[in-house]
């Protein structure tokens, strides 16, 4: 059968371009290569259209490619779709993407596509006239009312007449105010009294910057969030998923952007805890809603069960937000729908409706070699949990099904294992798979020989990281990734690791270890060699958690303070390192390979967790923008203090370069901070891009990941798979060969 070539649509002309670029590399991980052939589409904001190259696709924000895809991307125009594509899977959000213009144009030009037709997606983002249209046919809507932008230019000046219209509808403060056209809770306020309206009213109304909107005021509802997913078969006939219940952060008051894409944020119940009675009643009215609104396929739509048991629909959506643990996901997973067969089901739908009608059973075939039984560990006990679930989620759905049998292991609160179905895996978090948890399915450590013919540690910090479930593995004869016990033990503790590679000449920061007892006597004494500004952090921790930079004694005091109230014995203090911020990749055993180095751009004192895994936050470029001596030097001492710390398989390594200019020794240099022996394998983690830039493949990294523990502990070859050749990875050794795509000039922050 001819495989059928799918657009799939990100970026785009809107301010949730981000979020679109994480649903589309979603998207793309998931279609089943087997029935199609994917095409990566990017939209730029000016309505730029380009073929994605795939080493861009699992950057962490689109700042980190645009200034390359005018040189390394193909740009194409929409004309030359009609003959290159036989479905638009479209990954777009907001503006431009499920309004309708992005519907009419592909309706011109004769292109299948996912989703709402023209006037369902115009509705479907107009939330002034999708409320006419929901309470037209009897459906609860949020009281409310709307202004329009000239009459929000007018309030600017005299906003009294708004508070008499309010007073006259019986809207009281609190009030939600949000904008007409916009969606991942962008734009939106809780107003409690009349002198923040203005500035809600404000913010709603230029959110899109340079176009002024209307904007909704409405009645703040109490009750249970929910969002609902209602999909179509080829018949026009409903499949209703179980909705989920939305519970927001303590302190919120709202399901916030961060909330809804940061790693473990808020938390979400599928299927809602509610009766059956009231399920069936949010199904049912949610299919009503999809139905005259003409939501075709897909839809989303999000509400409320208010306190007496109404259903109120507050924001119906064409599409959804298709990240790893979306609604939409978590929801299908609840009937058994992994990703591959709900992108199959939506595509599949959409094409019978054009007269294109698939087969999506693959003819099951014999493998001739059995499949290598891998197990994943994730979750844990650290700070690092919820980052750890992400890594070790998408570690799962990268290690490829022909070659592996996965099955993926929550380590829970009491470091006991379990394994995991579809639907805890796309849990939003690990308190939410807690929760769901069946504690009859627990599995001894010890039983993991029998079971498993290697282990996948996922885990960030804490057991994971420190050696000790590298001990285990080791007592139990499992291969398992990344280093050994040794060199786990060491990297773990950033103070040590300092001091061991100091010793092997190799640049660190001045740093001490401040122990309570001394900070209580006598803290000076232990600082007297520093100069402010000043790093303090955990010294055995990740992922930024409470590190801070301190300007000044008072600054230092009441960090400290805190630091300790947090049940932390010791805290590192670490001279403050002007330069460029790099982190390095390494992969291999005996003889690493050195990837690209990334520049980590940050606009604090700090990297903070939002700018490491909170979609458009943050910045990193890869190549870092060094000339290639520059770039020589970083992978020669990355390569250095990766063998000298004993690290086998893979690594991330944090740095700066200084200068000759700035750097105290007057001579160029790199200062390593810590060495990361399970780095992070989130979709969009940075060492994927570097990965990326010489050839390797984000599964096919993963794939040697996996080889080089083999190796390690059963003295299995390696090869390694560049585009469509494979290659002996060993005799290919070459830690600078095609390290960097293209030579810049120095720079440092």
């Amino acid at each position: 059968m001819k495989k059928i070539n799918v657009g799939v649509l990100m970026g785009g002309m809107s301010i949730e371009k981000e979020v679109s670029f994480n649903s589309g590399r979603t998207v793309c991980d998931h279609l089943d290569t087997q029935l199609y052939n994917v095409i990566p589409l990017f939209q730029t904001i000016d309505n730029q259209l380009f073929i994605l190259p795939w080493r861009f696709l699992y950057r962490g924000k689109i700042t980190d490619f645009l200034h390359r895809l005018k040189d390394e991307a193909e740009k194409i125009t929409w004309d030359y779709l009609k003959k290159n594509i036989d479905f638009m899977y479209i990954a777009t959000h907001g503006r431009y993407a499920e309004d309708g213009t992005l519907q009419g144009f592909l309706e011109v030009l004769k292109i299948p596509y996912l989703g709402a037709k023209v006037l369902g997606s115009a509705f479907g983002m107009d939330k002034i006239q999708q409320k006419k249209v929901l309470a037209l046919n009897n459906i609860p809507v949020a009281p409310g009312i709307h202004v329009t932008p000239q009459e929000y230019i007018y309030y600017k000046k005299d906003i009294s007449p708004l508070l008499a219209i309010l007073k006259k509808e019986n809207l009281l403060f609190p009030l939600i105010v949000k904008p007409n056209q916009e969606g991942s809770s962008l734009g939106i306020s809780v107003v409690h009294k009349k002198e923040d309206l203005l500035a809600a009213l404000t913010h709603a109304a230029t959110i899109h910057e340079g176009q002024l909107q209307p904007v909704l005021i409405e009645k703040k509802l109490q009750g249970m969030e929910y969002s609902c997913i209602v999909l179509f078969d080829e018949h026009k006939n409903p499949l209703l998923l179980p909705p989920t219940e939305v519970v927001h952060e303590a302190g919120t008051e709202f399901h916030d952007y961060q909330q809804k894409y940061m790693p473990g944020r808020a938390q979400k119940f599928t299927p809602a805890r509610v009766s059956e009675e009231t399920i069936k009643n949010i199904q049912d009215t949610c299919l009503q809603a999809a139905r005259v609104l003409e939501l075709t396929t897909i839809a989303r739509i999000d509400g409320f069960v208010t306190e007496d048991g109404t259903v109120v629909v507050v924001d119906p959506n064409s599409l959804s937000g298709m990240a790893p643990s979306s609604f939409l996901f978590n929801q299908a997973a609840e009937i058994g729908m992994s990703h591959t067969d709900l992108i199959n089901h939506l595509i599949k739908v959409e094409l019978s409706g054009y007269g294109i009608h698939i087969e999506t059973k693959k003819e099951e075939t014999v493998m001739k070699e059995k499949k290598l039984r891998i197990g994943v560990l994730l979750g844990g006990t650290t700070h690092e949990k919820e980052i750890s679930l992400e890594s070790g989620r998408n570690v799962c759905y990268k290690l490829s099904p022909h070659k592996y049998e996965v099955t993926p292991l929550f380590v829970d609160k009491e470091q006991e294992l379990y394994p995991l179905n579809q639907r805890l895996l796309v849990h939003n978090s690990t308190k939410e798979i807690e929760h769901d948890l069946n504690k009859n399915e627990k599995i001894a450590w010890n039983d993991l020989p029998q079971k498993f013919d290697f282990i996948f540690i996922a885990l960030h910090g804490g057991i994971g990281e420190n050696g000790s479930v590298q001990g285990m593995l080791e007592m139990l004869k499992i291969p398992y990734n990344g280093s050994g016990i040794a060199a786990s033990a060491l990297c773990m503790d950033k103070y040590k690791t300092a001091q061991f590679l100091r010793a092997q000449n190799i640049a660190t920061p001045l740093n001490t270890l401040l122990s309570k007892e001394t900070w209580e006597i006598d803290y000076k004494v232990a600082l007297k060699a520093f100069n402010y500004p000043l790093i303090v952090k955990p010294h055995n921790d990740g992922c930024s958690t409470f590190v801070s930079r301190v300007n000044n004694e008072k600054e230092l005091i009441k960090t400290i303070k805190t630091f300790f109230k947090n049940d932390k014995k010791e805290v590192l203090i670490e001279e403050y390192i002007q330069g460029t911020e790099l982190t390095v990749g390494v992969i291999g055993n005996e003889n690493p390979q050195v990837l690209p180095p990334s520049q980590a751009i940050t606009n604090g004192a700090i990297l903070s967790l939002e700018e490491k895994f909170l979609p458009g936050a943050g910045q990193n470029l890869t190549p870092a923008p060094l000339s290639p001596e520059t770039t020589q030097l970083v992978q020669e001492t990355i390569a250095q203090a990766y063998k000298a710390a004993g690290c086998t398989g893979y690594a991330r390594i944090d740095c700066f370069y200084q200068n000759a200019h700035i750097s105290p020794t007057k001579k160029e240099r790199v200062i390593v901070l810590e060495i990361n022996s399970l780095p992070g394998m989130t979709p969009a983690t940075c060492i994927f891009h570097q990965a990326a830039e010489i050839g390797i493949k984000p599964m096919d990294f993963i794939d040697l990941i996996v080889s080089f523990g083999l190796q390690q502990h059963k003295g299995d070859r390696v090869t390694i798979k560049r585009g469509d050749h494979e290659k002996d990875f060993l005799s290919h050794h070459s830690i600078h060969k095609n390290s960097s795509s293209r030579p810049t000039d120095k720079r440092s922050k």
